[in-house]
Order: structure tokens, then C-alpha cells, then sequence
């Protein structure tokens, strides 16, 4: 199949799960439409809580590793874990394509909730280890990379096509409130109450992320029946990425960007060498950080009407590359709170729009598989970023690493501009969403 006819297949997939809605405009839609649909809030709840629980997992485990070691090169190293769970995605993709999604949601979320509950006794009865945090980081990420295509591949069935938009910007709206959520309980569990507290509040949150999928009522199963789950499966999925010809750049700058700059897990480190802050400080970050991520993706909503979506994603980027120069220089902690607030933001306009771009020109059959090609290329890029930012940290330190980090994202945005031009000439408004992207 061409890539134009994957295009159009797109089109007629999401056409027939879209109902009587297909072809409808989006003009005139509240940003929360898509909670209308009861399913989508029964998979919004699912996602907020297994983002909450997620969240809470990585800033109680660095939190605690960094206070344990004093090494940011430690903290930097959880990177490396991860990064042994890349091939799963790819993997988890094809599941979400080939078996029921609901039942990967379900089975995924159960696992997560065991290894937090293990957390949790073994923190309460000073038994925690600095491998214990390894092997459970390890471990979770694994399972959370299989559930994550899958959660991501829902959203199609559970709203009409005229909101797909609108899902995936509530959907990273919420994930950004879960951001404020998250720091917040953290700060009080962890510096009240201590690391066990903090992984029992996280432990209760996977308990609803457990239960939410069963309350869904459309099907997961995949569309034609489960299919066997194989190399040929995955490796269909990612000819239907590379032969797009937005998807592939978008990912380029992505992670050529986040290598060089990743920071939200590494907040212990800069709130303790930019700021001389611990715990308090690394949840403000955060908290920071979240809420400009719910401006960004109201700047996307916004900027419905505007058809150079491309060209907006790209300046978003260049934003975040100059800001990465003054989160390394400044010193004053409030005036920190703003940078990484507009960090937030910038780097959420161009996370909405990727997974939009997923959602709206990959057909169903493929679309568990293209949501895993993101999924692979963002966190792969988030854990040799963890890696090099926290290595560099601590031979450079932490300002100096973002300054080098702004350099290069500057020269990643200048050259995905002027090479693939698929990415500033990419045009879509809300207004007219049958048009695909030229693929």
C-alpha cells in the first residue's frame, strides 16, 4: 500500500469509528467536549491516575535515591534502566493493534500496583534499597511501555473523529494537572511523612487506574479479531512511520532536542545546585513545569483557526532552545519557577500536536503500532537524556549542561526546518478534518 493510500485508509477508519459524526466541524466546540462521551471519561480517569501514579513513582524513587547517594551521576544512571525497556514498546504497539486494549490497560496498571505496594512495605519497614528502586524503575517502565500504545490508541473509539483534537489536548491538559497533582501530594508525603507515605498515596492511585478500563464500554478488541503479535506485525507498523512525511521529523527534533536537555526527572539535581533547594524545591519545579504545560495546550486550542501547524510547532521548539540558555544561567529561584513554567509550555505545544498528527492520519489497524513509534522515540530520547544531563551535571554542573543543551536544540530546530520540509509545510485546521497531511 502507498503511503497516499495508507492516507486514505486512515481516513476511512477513522470515518467508520466516528458514527454519524464523521465529517463534523469542530468550529464552536468547548474545550472539554470530549467529555460528553462517557467512555472517554472512564479512559480519562484511567490515564489521570496511572499518570499520577507514574509521577509519584519517579519523584519519590529519585527524591530518595539522590538524598540515599548524594551522586547525580546515580540519578542520571535510572536513565540507563529505562533504556533497556526500548524493544517493549515496539512490542507493546503491535499488542495494542493485534490483542484487547482494555485488558492491556487492565493488565498493565495490576502490575504497576504490585511493585508500588512492594515499595511501600519495604519503605515503611526500612528495608528500601538503592537496587530495590532500580529494579522496580526497570521493571514498571517495561509495563508501563506496554499499557501506554494501547491507552493512546483508545482515544479513536471512544470519541467521534470531529474530536479527536479536542481528546488528545484534554488528555494533555490533564496529564499537565496531574504534574501539579503529583509534586504536590509528594512534598507532603515525602517531607512529612516520609518515602513510605509517599509510595502508599502512589499505590492507592494505581488502584483506580486498575479499575477504570472495566468501566468502558466500547470494545478493545482489536478490529478483524486478534491476530498473532510477531517481527512482520512491527515491522509493518513502522514503514506506515517512515513513510509519512511529518512523522518522522517531528520525532528527529524531538529527540534531538530532549537529549541534550532532559530535566524534569533530574529536578533534585538543579533545584540542589542552581538553588541550593531539596525536596520543597524539586516539587515546585515540578508544579511549575505542569502548569505551563496546561498553557501550552490551551495555546494549541487556541491557534485552532491557524493552518501553519508546523511551522508553530518549530518555533515552539526555537522558544524552548533559548529558554534552556536561561535555565542554566539564572540563580534566583522564583525567576526559575518561570523559566521551567515556560519550558512547560513550550514543549507541550509540540507533544499535543505529534500525538494529534498520529491520531488523525494513522488508520486503527495501525494506529497501537504508530502511537509505540512515538512512545519509542520520545522515551528513548527522555533516557539517554536522562543519562547525558546527569553525567554532565555532575562534571560540568547543571547550568552549564543547559546552556550547552540550548546550543544544540537551536542548531536540531534549523536543521529539521531546512531538511524536512514536510514539518513547516505541514497545514490542518480544525475546521476541515477529513484533509489529511500529504503523505
Amino acid at each position: 500500500m502507498s503511503s497516499r493510500d495508507e492516507a486514505t485508509a486512515a481516513d476511512e477508519a477513522a470515518g467508520d469509528l466516528a458514527g454519524d459524526a464523521e465529517g463534523a466541524s469542530t468550529r464552536g466546540l468547548s474545550p472539554w467536549a470530549a467529555f460528553a462521551y462517557r467512555d472517554f471519561t472512564m479512559l480519562w480517569l484511567g490515564n489521570v491516575s496511572a499518570t499520577v501514579t507514574q509521577q509519584m513513582r519517579i519523584l519519590v524513587s529519585a527524591q530518595w535515591l539522590y538524598d540515599t547517594t548524594g551522586s547525580a551521576a546515580q540519578l542520571g544512571l535510572l536513565g540507563a534502566v529505562q533504556l533497556l525497556q526500548m524493544p517493549v514498546v515496539l512490542y507493546g504497539g503491535a499488542l495494542a493493534d493485534n490483542a484487547d486494549r482494555k485488558k492491556l490497560m487492565i493488565m498493565t496498571q495490576a502490575v504497576a500496583f504490585g511493585m508500588l505496594l512492594a515499595l511501600t512495605v519495604l519503605a515503611l519497614s526500612d528495608g528500601l534499597e538503592t537496587w530495590h528502586i532500580f529494579a522496580v524503575t526497570g521493571l514498571s517502565g517495561m509495563f508501563n511501555m506496554i499499557g501506554n500504545p494501547a491507552r493512546q490508541a483508545m482515544v479513536s473509539r471512544v470519541v467521534p473523529r470531529s474530536h479527536i483534537a479536542h481528546a488528545v489536548s484534554t488528555n494533555t491538559a490533564t496529564f499537565q494537572i496531574s504534574g501539579i497533582v503529583a509534586p504536590l501530594l509528594f512534598i507532603l508525603m515525602f517531607e512529612v511523612f516520609g518515602a513510605g507515605a509517599a509510595f502508599a498515596v502512589a499505590t492507592s492511585m494505581a488502584g483506580i487506574s486498575v479499575i477504570a478500563p472495566f468501566l468502558i464500554s466500547v470494545s478493545g478488541a482489536p478490529q478483524g479479531g486478534s491476530r498473532p503479535t510477531g517481527i512482520a506485525s512491527i515491522v509493518e507498523g513502522w514503514r506506515f512511520v517512515f513513510s509519512h512525511k511529518i512523522l518522522p521529523g517531528l520525532y528527529l527534533m524531538d529527540i534531538g532536542v530532549t537529549i541534550v536537555s532532559f530535566y524534569r526527572m533530574l529536578f533534585p539535581i538543579f533545584a540542589d545546585q542552581l538553588y541550593g533547594l531539596g525536596a520543597a524545591g524539586v516539587g515546585l519545579l515540578n508544579i511549575a513545569n505542569s502548569l505551563g504545560g496546561v498553557a501550552g495546550t490551551v495555546i494549541v486550542l487556541r491557534t485552532a483557526a491557524m493552518k501553519h501547524k508546523g511551522k508553530i510547532v518549530l518555533v515552539a521548539t526555537l522558544a524552548y532552545a533559548i529558554l534552556l540558555f536561561a535555565f542554566g544561567l539564572n540563580r534566583i529561584f522564583l525567576l526559575g519557577l518561570v523559566i521551567v513554567a515556560l519550558l512547560g509550555a513550550a514543549d507541550a505545544v509540540g507533544m499535543v500536536m505529534r500525538q494529534t498528527v498520529v491520531q488523525l492520519t494513522t488508520p486503527d489497524k495501525l494506529l497501537g503500532r504508530a502511537s509505540s513509534a512515538h512512545s519509542f522515540s520520545a522515551m528513548a530520547a527522555n533516557n539517554v537524556g536522562q543519562m547525558e544531563v546527569g553525567v554532565m551535571s555532575g562534571l560540568i554542573g547543571a547550568g552549564n549542561t543547559m546552556v550547552i543543551g540550548g546550543v544544540v536544540s537551536v542548531l536540531v530546530v534549523m536543521a529539521i526546518w531546512q531538511f524536512i520540509p514536510g514539518v513547516r509545510k505541514y497545514e490542518y485546521t480544525e475546521s476541515d478534518p477529513n484533509v489529511p497531511p500529504p503523505a
